[in-house]
């Protein structure tokens, strides 16, 4: 093994666990949404409770931007390492606190204060991580290779949420409801704190990106007028993130609590089920990373966006009146579907920019999209079905944004064959 493929290897595997570290952290809360509505806010209306629990989790997502701006900025002047070394102590440090908050019952309104400080610490994280570690893995990644080893992130990112759906469903399982509610679901926020320590060792010992490193030696390049402004770049990235995300937070985050309300799962095989499909997804995301370096990314991209147009619709009618067993199969399906998009996704949007720009405005792109239809998608979710009385009304939010990224993917120019700029 040569010297620059153990350097990569070694780098790829700290961005990897680190990021998954990172984000079992941050869905954690989603996984035991309901538990922390009865523990953080004044009880009575479950509903209000709820809602309430999920506006908390929006609101982290408010400084997602401001993450991405100064962390992003960081990645860019002093390097992707050193950015990735801040977003892994803040993501611990907000962890921990939430593990560590006492309930409504014992000090009032200064619990559901502390939670929202607590989950402003971890956005402001995962807004500079999230592309910040797209960036460092794809520029460490070999030519013609760039959709299989940016495929990596975002396996790193499920695993993360699979991590917590499966230590959550666990304790659902092995916990009885009460002991759950009081003590159970301070567990998965405490093992997340705690093991992020080795994540932070490994981001420690590994080197900086070979692009950023020759890129930073290189005078400033003057840029033709035919190529597009780093705003711009960040302009089609924020399109193109929409589906992205959505599908993420209303499939994935939102589907538990939507199975245990209206389709009459148990909190264990809500998270059992959501599990299962988190787990195809992690399989095919490679796949589709590494067919995207063969055939291209848009194809791939655009057939995700045609499923999410079609499908959502009656996929939730079929869960409502459902076996458990139909809503497995269902979201294996969307485990899949996202796949599509998920495996060519972390290298196309690297691709969008140039190396000494990536870190902050693909940051700033990837968050505001994350911010404004990802962060309170549970919410919007949630509040959708309070207003229209219909449980299946977040399919069209779905399909809405599939129609947008449809139309972000079209403005983009092929560049898996491409070097990086």
């Amino acid at each position: 093994m040569s010297d620059q493929t153990s350097r990569r290897q070694k780098a790829l595997s700290a961005a990897v666990f680190g990021n998954m570290l990172e984000w079992y952290d941050f869905a954690v809360y989603s996984y035991v949404a309901t538990i922390l509505a009865r523990n953080f806010f004044p009880p009575g209306d479950e509903v209000a409770a709820l809602l309430a629990t999920f506006a908390v989790f929006g609101v982290g997502f408010v400084i997602r931007p401001l993450g991405a701006i100064v962390i992003g900025r960081i990645g860019d002047v002093k390097g992707r390492k050193a950015a990735m070394l801040i977003t892994i102590m803040m993501m611990a440090v907000g962890t921990v606190m939430i593990a560590l908050i006492p309930s409504y019952a014992t000090i009032g309104i200064a619990a559901p204060l502390l939670l929202v400080i607590a989950r402003l610490l971890q956005s402001f994280s995962v807004g500079g991580e999230f592309a910040t570690a797209i960036a460092f893995i794809v520029e460490w990644a070999p030519k013609n290779k760039r959709g299989y080893y940016g495929s990596f992130q975002q396996i790193s990112t499920v695993s993360g949420l699979l991590l917590g759906s499966g230590v959550a469903a666990l304790l659902n399982t092995v916990i009885d409801p009460a002991a759950m509610d009081s003590w159970g679901w301070r567990i998965p926020f405490l093992i997340g704190g705690l093991i992020g320590l080795i994540g932070l060792y490994m981001r420690r010992n590994v080197d900086e990106t070979p692009a950023y490193e020759q890129a930073q030696a290189e005078p400033t390049e003057s840029v033709s007028p035919a190529e597009i402004s780093p705003v711009l770049a960040a302009a089609k990235a924020f399109g193109f993130a929409i589906i992205w995300t959505v599908s993420f937070y209303i499939f994935l985050f939102y589907m538990p609590t939507f199975t245990q309300r209206y389709a009459g799962l148990t909190r264990a095989e809500s998270l059992w089920s959501n599990t299962a499909g988190l787990l195809l997804l992690a399989i095919c995301i490679p796949l589709m990373g590494k067919l995207s370096d063969r055939i291209g990314r848009k194809p791939l991209l655009l057939a995700c966006c045609a499923i999410f147009l079609v499908l959502p619709y009656p996929l939730f009618k079929l869960m409502q009146g459902g076996s458990l067993v139909t809503i497995l199969l269902i979201q294996l399906l969307v485990g899949v579907s996202i796949a599509l998009y998920a495996g060519p996704a972390p290298a196309t949007m690297v691709e969008i920019f140039r190396t000494k720009t990536r870190s902050t405005y693909m940051s700033i792109g990837y968050a505001l999209a994350a911010t404004i239809f990802g962060g309170f998608a549970p919410f919007i979710a949630t509040w959708l079905i309070s207003v229209t009385g219909s449980p299946i009304s977040p399919t069209f939010y779905v399909m809405a944004a599939a129609v947008v990224s449809a139309i972000a993917v079209l403005g983009l120019r092929e560049t898996a064959h491409e070097p990086l700029r």
